[in-house]
């Protein structure tokens, strides 16, 4: 169980207090205190782990199998004696061009906030410090906390928006440099930034909708004076999608321009296959007329039938190499 706890702390007046391990105990004190909240934070639990947890706390047991399952959209649920938000921090690795979607759950009520994470990415020690060093935030309770992890959650997707935009205008200049053999792989490369542009929008767009509820009253455990602050998260948030929208946009206009220059560099192909083929089938069907063994045949006796059948082939050859230069086709 300690290894899964990551911290645990009682608040009082917004001042972090070191919190016992009877959590009940722990969290009776913090409700007989008042202005008090215990924020407990778990890592990847097992069934058997957040039992007590879950049994202690009240927590919901469809909201219990949520946070233990994880993979999950991005979701607000209001339950009897608590608040579940789930939220799903990215990271972007740079060097392999990779999106990573991490799950975070959030149970927020009377006097308490559970977070449960799932994967690398998150922003909750960061966010804990800078609320500690903040104590007049955290004496606004739970609610604070759940908006200072929306805020930091959501301010991350804005920096990886900026990070993948930079990536993607290096990938357009690419795709309309003059075009090269070894350009034949850019398809799959925008395919595979378009896979990661996908996953980033699975994270951002189906959070739209908590937001927007905890702006507007009938949120229990968030107080009326979160909701401007929710509002403002809400704002990043519609950045941070009008963002990835573009980029899905870009990338597809991207991927069209860059099949059509491979459209046009395969009909360049064709049409000098096609001229070269002409250039070799005169001679060879001149050649192949006189090589029928007739005995009657044009200028077969002629002394200057020979040289005048070669010349004729040059000639035609010149012509056609001419015509096919002028038109581009060489």
């Amino acid at each position: 169980m300690p290894g899964v706890i990551v911290d645990c702390a009682i608040y009082r007046e917004g001042r972090r207090h070191e919190c016992a391990r009877d959590f009940s105990r722990a969290l009776a004190a913090a409700r007989a205190e008042g202005h008090s909240f215990l924020w407990l934070g778990m890592y990847e639990p097992t069934q058997h782990e957040f039992d007590q947890v879950s049994s202690e706390f009240g927590l919901h047991p469809l909201a219990v199998e949520d946070a233990l399952k994880a993979h999950q959209r991005p979701k607000l649920e209001v339950y009897d004696d608590s608040v579940f938000v789930v939220l799903k921090p990215i990271t972007y690795d740079v060097t392999a061009d990779t999106v990573t979607a991490s799950e975070l759950m959030v149970f927020v009520g009377d006097s308490f906030v559970v977070t449960v994470r799932h994967g690398t990415a998150s922003p909750l020690a960061a966010v804990r410090a800078r609320l500690e060093h903040h104590p007049e935030i955290l004496r606004h309770g739970p609610g604070a906390v759940l908006y200072a992890i929306s805020d930091a959650v959501v301010d991350h997707y804005i920096e990886v928006a900026g990070e993948l935009q930079v990536d993607m205008e290096e990938l357009e200049a690419e795709v309309f440099a003059p075009i090269r053999r070894e350009a034949r792989g850019t398809a799959a490369q925008i395919y595979a930034f378009k896979r990661e542009v996908l996953e980033f929008r699975r994270a951002t767009v189906p959070l739209v909708e908590p937001m927007n509820r905890l702006q507007n009253p009938g949120v229990p455990f968030v107080h009326d004076h979160a909701r401007p602050f929710f509002r403002d998260v809400g704002d990043h948030l519609t950045r941070a999608n009008e963002s990835v929208e573009s980029l899905d946009r870009l990338l597809s206009d991207i991927l069209a321009a860059h099949l059509a220059q491979m459209g046009v560099r395969q009909n360049d192909d064709m049409r000098k296959i096609s001229a070269w083929a002409a250039l070799a089938a005169v001679p060879t069907l001149i050649a192949g007329i006189y090589g029928m063994n007739f005995s009657d045949m044009p200028e077969l006796k002629w002394p200057l039938g020979y040289p005048l059948i070669l010349l004729l082939m040059a000639t035609i050859e010149v012509l056609l190499y001419r015509l096919f230069k002028r038109r581009g086709w060489l």
